[in-house]
């Protein structure tokens, strides 16, 4: 069985009080200026019971009913599964073959306004950085999924560079949120250096251990690997807007999805996804 999130989105049915701050508080503004979003790589290149991972992810997001989802390792069949579930989101996508990334946009919350498909020039494993902008909240939302393999620190490293400098770039009334499997190691992160003005959100909300491995072969039992391993790969990182008199989106709960296993024996993925909400400051 699937356990509810400890943070409820205030629309969920029969949220109340105990469950949902936002339940005693009546509408406002203020609820323009919170966003709620997940990351997941959901391993759609895995064949192994694909249709009933794909529903399990359809009921974690059911569930937890994000603002926006960031996916990652999504094939062709995948995009139309969901399109099919969720009429009230928008799929973007990041290619059209092979495997890719995504996002879904919740339309009620946050309108559309342009994608844009950043090439990464040097990878040899098909990936790139999928941009879209959307108003309302002035977002500038970013997901990659970047080069995988131990060997491949000098491309990944220069994939990130590449978000390093959207996030340099990006106006100063926008709000910037990347978030994907970056496969990035910390020595990585400290080489190429983000700038001040960009959070890693794990480290923000002080790197809480219950969500600090996002690939976790100790628990995580899809990939049937006997060597243990455990690695942040998939992060979230936030560039405030800068401008002055524009509200400033903090992140104030982080958690892993996807941690219970499925009736067919295997998880959703094998990483598990990130729930994360941001409020106004």
């Amino acid at each position: 069985t699937i356990k509810c999130p400890a943070y409820i989105p205030a629309d969920t049915p029969g949220a109340s009080p105990a469950n949902s701050p936002a339940a005693t508080q009546k509408p406002s503004e203020k609820e323009d200026f919170k966003l709620s979003l997940i990351t997941w790589n959901v391993d759609g290149i895995n064949g192994e019971k694909r249709p009933e991972r794909a529903r399990g992810l359809v009921k974690y997001l059911n569930l937890y009913k994000p603002d926006v989802v960031f996916l990652q390792e999504l094939i062709p069949p995948y995009v139309q599964f969901l399109k099919k579930r969720f009429a009230s989101y928008l799929m973007i996508e990041g290619a059209e073959e092979g495997y890719f990334t995504g996002m879904l946009l919740k339309k009620s919350r946050v309108t559309f306004v342009e994608s844009e498909i950043v090439p990464y020039r040097t990878t040899q494993m098909m990936r790139n950085l999928l941009v879209v902008i959307v108003d309302g909240q002035k977002l500038c939302l970013m997901t990659s999924h970047f080069e995988s393999f131990k060997a491949c620190s000098k491309e990944r490293m220069n994939q990130l560079h590449v978000v390093k400098w959207r996030f340099k770039h990006a106006p100063d009334d926008v709000t910037v949120v990347f978030g994907g499997d970056t496969n990035l190691r910390d020595a990585e992160v400290t080489k190429v250096g983000l700038p001040a003005t960009v959070c890693d959100v794990w480290e923000r909300l002080g790197k809480q251990e219950h969500c600090r491995y996002t690939w976790d072969t100790t628990t995580n039992t899809n990939q049937n690997i006997s060597t243990p391993a455990r690695f942040r790969f998939d992060r979230i990182y936030l560039r405030p807007a800068i401008k002055r008199g524009v509200p400033r989106l903090a992140p104030d709960h982080m958690a892993l999805v996807g941690l219970e296993k499925l009736d067919c024996g295997r998880y959703t993925s094998d990483h598990w996804g990130i729930y994360c909400t941001f409020t106004a400051e």
